[in-house]
């Protein structure tokens, strides 16, 4: 799903057959003035998203903007004016709040994720545990507040996870038989495979033919013995249960990425709204 048809199913499941409210209080067209305040301090993130829920609203809707996606904001920033038909504002102010608030909270979430790894080589990578079919805004997100994006979905990234190794029949088995499917299909694909403890790394790292390893729940001592073990023979990540206090200490393991799913289905959504100006 586009973004476009995205906007478009939310203002259709939020207007229905018309707002009534607006349609009662407003029964002409007039023109105002609004200004989304920041109630909160973080990393903005959906204006660029905002601007195309206006214009799909009402395309004479006019934007001031002086905060764009990325720049940190504090509580009483302006981050935009909007004039036009003041009915035409109220179809698009939950909306446009509903997705710059969620977005600005995972850009904020990351940013504090990132800032934690001041000085180090780690990276700090999403997951695939976004909301359904709002992937490709969360994710956005997530790169606007300084992190990269793992993979968007099943199709461009091989990753042999603990249910995949226990269905095939084990580490080696999985590994050769995703080799088989690629050579068979022609897929260039990078392969990622998790592993649960040293016994599985090593079976790993003795057969070989992925590109990178996930070290998952290790501790942060098993962790540093593993990438030690690795050597640069294959790009690291770490994963499961990591917060932004423990952070720091897997990083200094060496490893190469650490990925949390914190980062997009765990946050806080930043405080925002948007004001009318009285007449």
């Amino acid at each position: 799903m586009t973004i476009d048809e995205i906007i478009f199913n939310a203002l259709a499941e939020d207007i229905g057959d018309g707002d009534h409210t607006t349609l009662a209080t407003l029964p002409v067209e007039i023109p105002g003035k609004a200004k989304l305040l920041v109630k909160d301090n973080g990393i903005l993130c959906g204006v660029n998203l905002a601007e195309r829920i206006f214009a799909a609203v009402d395309p004479k809707l006019q934007l001031t903007v002086f905060f764009r996606d990325g720049a940190p904001v504090t509580n009483g920033d302006i981050v935009f004016e909007v004039t036009g038909s003041k009915a035409s504002i109220l179809k698009s102010e939950r909306l446009v709040l509903n997705f710059m608030q969620r977005l600005s909270g995972i850009a904020t979430a990351t940013n504090l994720a990132v800032s934690k790894l001041d000085g180090l080589k780690t990276k700090i990578l999403d997951t695939r545990k976004t909301t359904p079919l709002l992937r490709e805004l969360e994710k956005y997100a997530v790169k606007t507040g300084g992190g990269e994006n793992h993979r968007m979905g099943l199709y461009d990234m091989v990753m042999i996870k603990d249910n995949h190794v226990d269905y095939a029949g084990g580490i080696v088995k999985a590994i050769d038989a995703v080799d088989f499917y690629l050579n068979n299909t022609g897929k260039k694909l990078k392969i990622e495979i998790e592993v649960r403890n040293m016994v599985e790394l090593n079976q790993v790292l003795e057969h070989g033919k992925v590109d990178r390893i996930m070290l998952d729940n290790f501790s942060t001592k098993n962790l540093q013995e593993a990438v030690r073990l690795i050597n640069g023979r294959f790009e690291t990540e770490a994963s499961g249960g990591i917060t932004t206090e423990t952070l720091r200490a897997y990083a200094e393991s060496g490893v190469d990425f650490i990925s949390m799913g914190s980062l997009t289905h765990q946050i806080k959504s930043l405080d925002m709204s948007l004001k009318a100006e009285p007449n």
